[in-house]
C-alpha cells in the first residue's frame, strides 16, 4: 500500500497554515459571494500553483541574464523598443519573440468597447477607488505571509521608497483606465507587459539566491499570487467602493471586470482564473484568503511605511490628517482584529459617514448625465495627475519606470 504522504500533492508551508483565523476573515466575503462551503479542488490548485512560475515571462529573464555576446540574449532596450511597437523585429532574439506571441494577437473575447466603458468607469470610482486600493487590497493583504516577505527583501515598500513605489502602482492604474490605454501599444497595453516582464527579472534573481525559503513560501511571484493580486484591483475595488456608498451599476461592474481580465491575461494569470462577474471572482478571492498563511512581522512593517510615508510626504496639519483618515478607513476595511494584526492603533471610522454621504450623491445623483461623468473622471485624473506629482515631481513615471 502507498503511504498517503507519498501521492499527497506538495505545497508550501503557509499554504492553509492558520485555518480558522482565515476562516474568520474569509466570512463576510463568502456570505458576498454565496460561497455555503468551500471548493477543495480549487483549494488543491490554489496550493499547488504557489510552486508554479510565469513560464513565459521566466524564459524571458532567462533571456536578459545571458552574457553580452550571447547573441539571444534580450536588453532591456530592445524590450522596450519592442514595447513601443507593439511587437519585436523578425530577427529579435527567440525569448522576446516568444514573450509577445504570448500575448498577441488578444484573444477573441476581447471587447474594445467595453475595455473603454470600463477604464471610464474606474476612473470614477475616484478617490473611494484609491481608498481601497491602498487600505483594504495592499494594507489588507499585509495580514498574510508570502508576498510581503518578498516585498520586505526587495525594499519594494519599506524605507523611503514607500511612497514612490505607492505611486508606481497608481500610475500604472491611471495608464491602464485612459481612454486607448489597453490598445496594442497603448500606454496601459506597454504599462502592463513592462510590470510582467519586472515580476520575472525579480522572480528569477530570487529564485537563482539562497535568501529565499521556497518550501515555506512557494515560489517568488507564484501563479496564485499573481491570480489573488489581479482580484485586488477588481472586485475588491468595486466591493470596497460599494461599502463606501458608491453605487456601481451591473454594466459598469461588468465592464471593470472585463477591463481587469484582458489586463490579467496580458499579466499571464492561468485562463481559468480570469473571471468575468463580480460573483465568481470574490469566490475565488475567498478561497484565496482560506489558503493563506499567518500574520508575520513584514506585515507591520511594510504597513507601517506606508502610514507614516503617507504622513510624512505633506507637510504639517495635512499630512496628519492623511495619516488619521486612512487609520479611520482602514477601521472599516480590517477591522479591530486587522489593526492589532499589523501594528496599528484601533480608531474608529469616523470618517465614512461623509464618504458615504460623498458618494451616493455622486453616483446617484452627479453621474446621470454625460456632464456629470465627464466631470467625475476629469477630477479623478486632476487628483491622480496631484498625487503623481507629488511623488515624482515634473518627471511623472512612465511604462519603463513602472514597479517591480
Amino acid at each position: 500500500m502507498v503511504a498517503e504522504a507519498s501521492i499527497s500533492p506538495v505545497y508550501p508551508r503557509r499554504f492553509r497554515s492558520s485555518p480558522e483565523r482565515n476562516a474568520r476573515i474569509a466570512r463576510p466575503l463568502a456570505l458576498v459571494a454565496g460561497v455555503r462551503e468551500p471548493d477543495p479542488e480549487l483549494l488543491d490548485e490554489i496550493g499547488r500553483r504557489m510552486l508554479l512560475r510565469d513560464e513565459t515571462g521566466a524564459a524571458l529573464a532567462r533571456a536578459m541574464g545571458r552574457e553580452r555576446s550571447d547573441p539571444e540574449r534580450v536588453t532591456m532596450r530592445a524590450f522596450h523598443r519592442s514595447l513601443e511597437a507593439g511587437g519585436p523585429s523578425d530577427d529579435a532574439p527567440q525569448a522576446l519573440r516568444e514573450f509577445f506571441a504570448a500575448v498577441t494577437p488578444e484573444p477573441d473575447w476581447v471587447d474594445h468597447d467595453r475595455l473603454e466603458r470600463g477604464g471610464r468607469a474606474y476612473r470614477r470610482l475616484g478617490r473611494s477607488r484609491d481608498d481601497v486600493l491602498l487600505g483594504l487590497s495592499l494594507i489588507g493583504g499585509y495580514r498574510y505571509g508570502g508576498p510581503t516577505e518578498l516585498l520586505v527583501r526587495t525594499g519594494g515598500l519599506t524605507g523611503a521608497g514607500a511612497m514612490r513605489r505607492l505611486g508606481e502602482t497608481q500610475a500604472w492604474g491611471f495608464a491602464v483606465s485612459r481612454p486607448g490605454g489597453m490598445a496594442r501599444g497603448g500606454e496601459g497595453w506597454r504599462a502592463t507587459l513592462h510590470v510582467r516582464a519586472m515580476h520575472a527579472l525579480v522572480a528569477d534573481r530570487f529564485e537563482r539566491g539562497d535568501r529565499w525559503d521556497t518550501a515555506e513560501h512557494g515560489l517568488p511571484i507564484n501563479r496564485s499570487d499573481l491570480a489573488s493580486t489581479l482580484g485586488l484591483f477588481n472586485s475588491t475595488a468595486i466591493l470596497g467602493c460599494r461599502l463606501l456608498g458608491t453605487h456601481v451599476p451591473r454594466a459598469d461592474a461588468d465592464a471593470i471586470m472585463h477591463l481587469w481580465r484582458y489586463i490579467g491575461w496580458l499579466m499571464g494569470v492561468d485562463d481559468d482564473w480570469l473571471y468575468t462577474t463580480e460573483r465568481e471572482q470574490n469566490a475565488f478571492n475567498h478561497h484565496v484568503l482560506l489558503a493563506q498563511g499567518d500574520v508575520t512581522p513584514s506585515g507591520a512593517e511594510l504597513t507601517g511605511a506606508l502610514v507614516g510615508g503617507l504622513r510624512d510626504e505633506r507637510p504639517g496639519l495635512r499630512g496628519r490628517w492623511e495619516r488619521r483618515r486612512l487609520l479611520s478607513l482602514l477601521r472599516l476595511f480590517l477591522g479591530a482584529e486587522g489593526m492589532r494584526d499589523l501594528e496599528l492603533p484601533v480608531s474608529l471610522p469616523w470618517i465614512v459617514p461623509s464618504q458615504v454621504l460623498r458618494n451616493l450623491v455622486q453616483s446617484t445623483v452627479v453621474v446621470r448625465s454625460e456632464r456629470g461623468r465627464r466631470w467625475l473622471e476629469e477630477r479623478s485624473d486632476r487628483r491622480v495627475r496631484a498625487d503623481l506629482a507629488l511623488r515624482f515631481g515634473v518627471e511623472q513615471p512612465g511604462p519603463r519606470d513602472l514597479p517591480a
